[in-house]
């Protein structure tokens, strides 16, 4: 029995250990793709921050309900009228959707731009 018991503790042990070695050797690798790695402050793309700022700051114009208080209030607003509820779901997804459209449209050509202007060198 007591063998059995150290037998147990000396293979948690070394288990620990391997652990402990491969937790060191994970953060050596790191440390060395971040040392070795092509990173440089300098390479940010500042017009593509600013795009992305006036973007997110944008004031939606839709009449959808864009935080969680305005859903919970137009669901209060539509209690028992589930008639209403799906109209006013599927008129606010329509509104999502074509929102999307037309940014995934935006966004696709501002990156095909920036693509060709880097393939020819502009």
């Amino acid at each position: 029995m007591m063998t059995l018991i150290s037998g147990a503790i000396a293979h948690v042990q070394a288990m620990l250990r391997q652990l402990h070695i491969q937790k060191l050797l994970a953060a050596v690798v790191m440390s060395a793709i971040l040392l070795v790695g092509n990173v440089s402050p300098g390479s940010t793309n500042e017009a593509l921050g600013k795009a992305v700022r006036d973007r997110v700051n944008q004031v939606d114009r839709s009449d959808r309900p864009n935080t969680t208080g305005e859903w919970q209030q137009e669901a209060r607003e539509t209690e028992g009228q589930p008639g209403k509820r799906l109209e006013r779901v599927a008129k606010e997804s329509g509104q999502a959707f074509k929102q999307f459209g037309s940014n995934y449209v935006e966004g696709t050509k501002e990156a095909a731009g920036d693509l060709r202007n880097k393939v020819t060198g502009n």
